[in-house]
């Protein structure tokens, strides 16, 4: 497989094709990987460290092959493959070392020898670098700017980095025996929480992700939408939303996401009439919802549950309505422009048959129908991935099967020893693409939670949680928003240089103790809204990288297109604080509270979309814009009263520009 599928269609051509035994070996390495860790996932579980250790070493045996020292757009040459040889020698090491002489590491206690201390800092090392080559150069500069806090001190290796340190971030310093054993050897560091849930629940996922989209299920579910709404006004858009809704459930990339779907959407939008900026701003601000649509969430959900302490299952329940709230808003905007723009839907015979679509593809829904039913029934969702991977491949294989022995022949292509031969291996190469698709997929997100387990492992030895906590408490005066407005802006900061999943992990050690002990926000509702927070790097300019993957198909330019996407991705914003003065929808309630809260929460996103576009049934003028975003206020209040009134203002504004769209239609012609 060639390491160009990981690259936009512009950089492909740039690229170096690697050599064939190094291809072959990333194969070998990717392929065992996942073995293992379906070994461990559905057959024999494995310790803790053991587990963690040799999936971080496969992983980064994996980053060194497949992206070079020097970047993909060079040769390596001989000093390349020396400094490779270095790297590839210290992810074995690093996950060697571990699983080897676990026993006598645990019997030490914490009194680590010399070896343990250097084995410490050459995965550390390796670590930083295998994160620069395949998450990003800004996670390994955090990364390393985390360990230097932790030497800045008086007893520390870098005394003097100490003195130039607000008061408030000053702390004692620790040389590097304890930083090194600490972030190697114990269960806050590399091998933490980000690493085990990464090593367990979203490898799995991701694996089962790479099998539905080698066997069509992506294509499958873009059909789907295509079907369900390409007649409909601004149609396309409308399968954008829907396809990358579906698609979320399998992909755990928003740029993966705008990939797959706006390869089919955004040209379709264009020609339906869309400006391109809108239809790159669309696909991005849809596929960013896919991160936060169950049940993978972009691998959030597993994530928020270990820390939480909160069954998987419970955090897949929660999140449905925000989620569907998300979209509701995202389809509300594309609606509206279409009405805007007089568009109309496509032509019956350029959209796909719904009976069609289904009857080519109903087998998908059974590995996510089986996905659903065991998390039903409380399994380990490291088990359910399991099933729902053999699931997956067990369909393809029987519905293959059926074809080829029952409805081939009927169409003049008889069964031979020679096509059972063909057929047989042209399944091993699927079954070893899927294998080696997922373990690839799975290196980026493995190498992010490996440096958050660094930061993580700083921020726990040098006490800077509860420091962050503090500075955030004195900055916003004990407000309530203007510590929310803090936070997003730390994560649009954060969210330039970490992925999603790494900044969501670093932001919430970092605050989610002041947002649940300092300002009484529930420990699920401050998980969700930081996690909420944390996608919004993927549309919100300067740097959007789900705007400029939508920009580059739509052949846009990226900030227009990136502006757009923010615009239509507001529910990333408003969502989150109202979940915060509503926590009814998230930690339970009764129903009626539940019912309530629902209502007026999608009738003030509706509401807010009509008053940003200026438009709903008809133009909106002025005054109606500003009572809803009044009345929008109102509903965020925690108080029934003025939500009540809020609600009431935007009901009575909808009404208005219904009423004054009905003004202005055309009177029926009279009969003669």
């Amino acid at each position: 497989m060639n390491e160009s599928r990981q690259s936009s269609p512009a950089q492909a051509k740039r690229l170096v094709v690697q050599p064939r035994a190094v291809l072959w070996t990333i194969t070998f390495v990717a392929v065992g990987l996942s073995l293992f860790q379906l070994y461990a996932a559905g057959l024999q579980p494995l310790g803790l460290f053991y587990q963690r250790s040799i999936h971080l070493s496969l992983i980064m045996i994996l980053a060194f092959l497949i992206y070079p020292v020097f970047g993909a757009t060079r040769t390596r040459g001989p000093l390349g493959w020396a400094l490779d040889a270095l790297f590839l020698a210290g992810a074995v090491v690093t996950g060697g070392y571990l699983a080897l002489n676990l026993d006598e590491i645990f019997n030490r206690a914490g009194f680590w020898n010399q070896t343990d201390i250097v084995v410490a800092c050459i995965a550390t090392v390796t670590v930083l670098e295998a994160s620069r080559r395949a998450v990003g150069f800004g996670m390994t500069v955090i990364g390393v700017l985390a360990v230097a806090y932790a030497f800045a001190g008086p007893r520390g290796e870098l005394p003097w980095l100490g003195e130039w340190m607000p008061g408030i971030l000053e702390h004692r310093g620790y040389t590097i025996d304890r930083v090194a054993g600490h972030l190697y050897l114990g269960q806050e560091g590399i091998f933490g929480l980000p690493l085990g849930v990464a090593a367990t629940y979203i490898f799995i996922f991701v694996l089962f992700g790479a099998f539905l989209e080698c066997t069509g299920a992506g294509k499958f579910f873009i059909d789907m939408a295509y079907a369900a709404t390409g007649r409909q006004r601004g149609g396309p858009a409308k399968a954008a939303v829907l396809a990358s809704a579906g698609m979320g459930s399998i992909s755990g990339s928003a740029i993966a996401n705008v990939v797959t779907t706006g390869a089919f959407t955004i040209p379709l939008m264009k020609r339906l009439g869309y400006k391109p900026k809108q239809a790159g701003g669309v696909e991005a601000a849809a596929s960013t919802g896919g991160q936060i649509m169950p049940p993978l969430m972009g691998a959030g959900a597993f994530l928020i549950a270990e820390y939480t302490n909160t069954p998987y299952v419970e955090i897949v329940k929660i999140s449905i309505l925000p989620a569907i709230m998300y979209f509701a808003t995202v389809y509300l905007f594309v609606h509206i422009i279409a009405l805007k723009q007089g568009m109309q839907g496509l032509p019956k015979d350029e959209l796909p048959q719904m009976r069609q679509v289904m009857s080519a593809g109903w087998h998908f829904l059974l590995p996510l129908a089986v996905l659903v039913w065991l998390l039903a029934l409380s399994m380990s969702p490291m088990r359910v991935g399991f099933y729902a991977v053999v699931t997956t491949v067990a369909v393809a294989v029987l519905r293959y099967a059926l074809w080829f022995f029952f409805v081939a022949p009927q169409q003049g292509q008889p069964v031979t020893s020679a096509e059972v031969k063909r057929v047989m291996r042209a399944g091993l190469a699927k079954l070893r693409e899927g294998l080696e698709l997922g373990a690839r997929n799975a290196v980026a997100v493995s190498m992010a939670c490996a440096v958050a387990g660094i930061i993580v492992g700083v921020v726990g030895l040098t006490g800077l949680g509860l420091k962050f906590s503090a500075m955030m408490l004195a900055f916003s005066g004990g407000n309530i928003l203007l510590a929310l407005i803090m936070v997003l802006l730390a994560s649009l900061i954060l969210g330039m240089g970490l992925p999603v999943t790494a900044s969501y992990i670093v932001l919430i050690v970092l605050v989610g103790p002041a947002l649940t002990q300092e300002f009484g926000i529930p420990l699920l509702v401050a998980h969700l809204v930081v996690f909420w927070y944390s996608q919004d790097s993927n549309v919100t300019p300067p740097i959007a990288l789900a705007g400029f993957a939508g920009a580059a198909i739509a052949g846009s330019k990226p900030m227009e297109t990136a502006f757009q996407a923010w615009k239509f991705a507001k529910g990333l914003y408003l969502i989150p604080l109202f979940m915060v003065f509503n926590p009814e929808i998230i930690v339970g309630g009764t129903p009626a509270e539940i019912i309530w809260n629902g209502a007026i929460a999608l009738v003030a996103l509706g509401a807010f979309a009509a008053a940003l576009e200026g438009y709903l049934f008809t133009r909106m003028s002025w005054l109606p814009r500003l009572a809803i975003t009044a009345a929008i206020v109102g509903v965020f209040y925690p108080s029934l009263l003025a939500e009540m009134a809020g609600a009431a203002v935007m009901v009575i504004a909808i009404g208005g520009n219904w009423w004054a769209s009905r003004r202005e239609a055309p009177a029926p012609l009279a009969k003669a």
